[in-house]
């Protein structure tokens, strides 16, 4: 059953592109979270959705949450691919089980393998606020994103 607006969310623990284990309750209490689920590094729509994050990234601070980036890439693709585009935020490997964290927020799709392109912003209760799908080649509104993280408390 995918995640659902005002409930948790799905707790996870996966490791970022410096091998660093991170878990979805080490932000409780303490930051907004905005997931943001892509299909695959090195893609272009994915790297336009990095680039236009990696510059917004002051503005997710000022609004105080912390970015997480999850793919099915492995923990290798995502160091190569950060250091390429200036990513200084977690990047996290749902590689195995292939996509399982992607199936707790229900945008795994497991007929190609890779997870859907989606945004979901959890407060700092652990609970989902906000979430949003786009189709794969769409690179999402960032100031859409923004716009719904400073609405949440």
């Amino acid at each position: 059953m995918p995640a659902t607006i005002g409930g948790p969310a799905p707790e996870f623990s996966l490791k970022d592109q410096d091998q660093k284990e991170i878990k979805l309750s080490d932000y409780r209490g303490k930051k907004k979270v905005v997931l943001v689920f892509y299909p695959l590094d090195w893609s272009p729509v994915c790297t336009k959705e990095h680039a236009c994050m990696v510059n917004d990234k002051k503005q997710f601070e000022e609004l105080d949450a912390q970015v997480l980036g999850i793919s099915v890439d492995s923990v290798w693709s995502h160091k190569a691919y950060a250091d390429k585009m200036g990513i200084h935020y977690p990047l996290l490997a749902d590689f195995q089980p292939r996509g399982a964290v992607g199936e707790k927020y229900g945008i795994y799709l497991a007929d190609k393998g890779i997870t859907g392109r989606a945004i979901y912003i959890i407060d700092r209760d652990g609970k989902l606020a906000w979430q949003k799908n786009y189709d794969i080649p769409v690179v999402p509104d960032i100031k859409e994103v923004s716009q719904a993280l400073a609405g949440v408390k």
